[in-house]
């Protein structure tokens, strides 16, 4: 039986709902008034219901295609214009004693480098980190209840946001961790992290509990009601995500939306972020041994459709993509991307020796984070590494109703300004600094409130006098 608001996993991600949303589908994949009555829908931006968006994934009429893809460049632009926030991964440990197939960290693997970061090694990691200019971490650890408990990744988190080194800090921390307690949530939730985030992986149970034949992740009910214990214990950002390659992208798409949904249906709020990684190479992995891949088209059609579903979610592309890719779907509603990233355990403060390797996965973007910003100034956009809801307690519902009116973007266009204004001052090359104090000045002219236009004018001047952490 399938409800939204059931709390057991079989019940809201329905394997049975699933497939006959998928059927639907095929047949409707080509009726034209069903697929034109969906995208009227759309541009309502009040998002599609799984059956609907499934619909629109499967239809390959190329003028309908054309539609979403408009669509989403639109709803892009109305809910988060054009400011793309950035971040960086810092991995804290691979020990793990899980068996995923298509994890490097599986506990079989005795052939990588095994690492945990020390609490000097973090404070290390986080200046070379501040050093670049990075504002927000999302933490990564393997599970490891000896190697990783819950004591060390709130000892890392405390350490993280406990370095201040020039005019560098880490004002958010978003925590990638196993699922867990409602109590192990409430200590993350007072140790002041941002979003938990924890990829489902796949929605399929019984491909689920093939890729994790052994260990705790095995427990399919387990993982995929983590979000529900995680909101009792007070957190009230979560992100979602799978790993597109594992299952039929199809099945992984309905399944993701569903999950959204059930979030909406008990909690009254969905997910803060989805993120949509796709299997990559990696030590001891190799991605062709996984037969659902997808192409660069499909990718960029998930993320055009997901936009338009779940149009006030935050969408995260990483460092698994090219910088085609990233550059193919940045504006179909990707707004938030990794820079400079290292997926290994540690290797931001030194590179990491060839003959110890421990990344999760290969990153396709290399470039430096000045690069990366550089890059997105020239395709328009404005680079922000603004933290400014979260610091001011506009989480949860309260981000949501704002988003959902489409009013966050008066804090946020402002906040994107100045914290680039920072980075520029602080961080930048000169010919990134050149292209950026120009962007800001044109983009300052765009924001319609004369009182906030005025602030922010006078915030930005402040920060190149020496003042820093200005925020709406």
């Amino acid at each position: 039986m399938y409800r939204a608001e059931s709390l057991k996993a079989e019940e809201f991600i329905s394997d049975e709902e699933i497939r006959q949303t998928l059927a639907y589908a095929d047949e409707n994949k080509d009726n034209e008034k069903l697929v034109d009555e969906i995208l009227k829908k759309a541009e309502k931006r009040k998002g599609l219901d799984h059956r609907e968006a499934s619909v629109l994934l499967a239809c390959e009429i190329p003028e309908k295609i054309e539609k979403m893809y408009a669509l989403a460049k639109q709803i892009k632009q109305d809910y988060y214009g054009n400011r793309i926030v950035l971040f960086a991964p810092l991995y804290l440990s691979n020990y793990c004693v899980n068996g995923c197939v298509y994890c490097p960290y599986h506990a079989k693997n005795k052939h990588i480098a095994r690492k945990k970061l020390t609490q000097e090694e973090i404070r290390k990691e986080v200046i070379a980190l501040q050093d670049m200019g990075h504002k927000r971490l999302a933490i990564e650890a393997g599970e490891d209840p000896v190697n990783n408990p819950i004591e060390y990744i709130l000892e890392c988190i405390q350490t993280i946001y406990s370095i201040k080194h020039k005019n560098g800090a880490i004002r958010r921390v978003n925590v990638n961790i196993a699922a867990t307690t409602v109590e192990n949530y409430r200590k993350l939730k007072e140790a002041g992290i941002g979003t938990y985030i924890l990829f489902q992986e796949t929605y399929n149970k019984e491909s689920y509990e093939k890729l994790h034949p052994t260990g705790p992740k095995h427990d399919y009910a387990y993982h995929t009601e983590a979000m529900d214990r995680a909101m009792e214990g007070g957190i009230d950002d979560v992100g979602l995500g799978v790993l597109f390659g594992l299952e039929m992208y199809r099945y992984e798409f309905a399944g993701l939306l569903m999950h959204a949904e059930h979030l909406e249906a008990v909690h009254g709020v969905g997910p803060h972020t989805i993120s949509v990684p796709r299997v990559k190479r990696a030590d001891d992995i190799n991605p062709d041994d996984f037969d659902n891949g997808i192409s660069d088209d499909i990718f960029a059609k998930i993320c055009a459709l997901i936009r338009i579903s779940v149009p006030y979610t935050g969408m995260i592309i990483s460092t698994r993509e090219s910088q085609s890719v990233r550059e193919k779907v940045l504006p179909l509603g990707v707004s938030q991307i990794s820079g400079g990233s290292r997926t290994s355990v540690g290797g931001y403060a030194e590179p990491e020796p060839e003959e110890e390797n421990s990344a999760q996965f290969d990153v396709s973007d290399q470039r430096s984070l000045d690069e990366v910003v550089n890059w997105l100034m020239k395709l328009g956009y404005i680079p922000s590494f603004c933290t400014a809801c979260y610091r001011e307690g506009r989480t949860g519902d309260r981000f949501m109703t704002l988003c959902k009116n489409m009013q966050i973007l008066n804090c946020c266009h402002p906040n994107a300004l100045m914290t680039l204004k920072e980075y520029l001052e602080d961080y930048a090359s000169e010919e990134t600094k050149e292209i950026g104090m120009k962007l800001i000045e044109r983009e300052l002219e765009k924001i319609p409130n004369p009182k906030v236009k005025q602030t922010a004018s006078e915030h930005i001047h402040d920060i190149a006098g020496g003042k820093r952490d200005f925020r709406f």
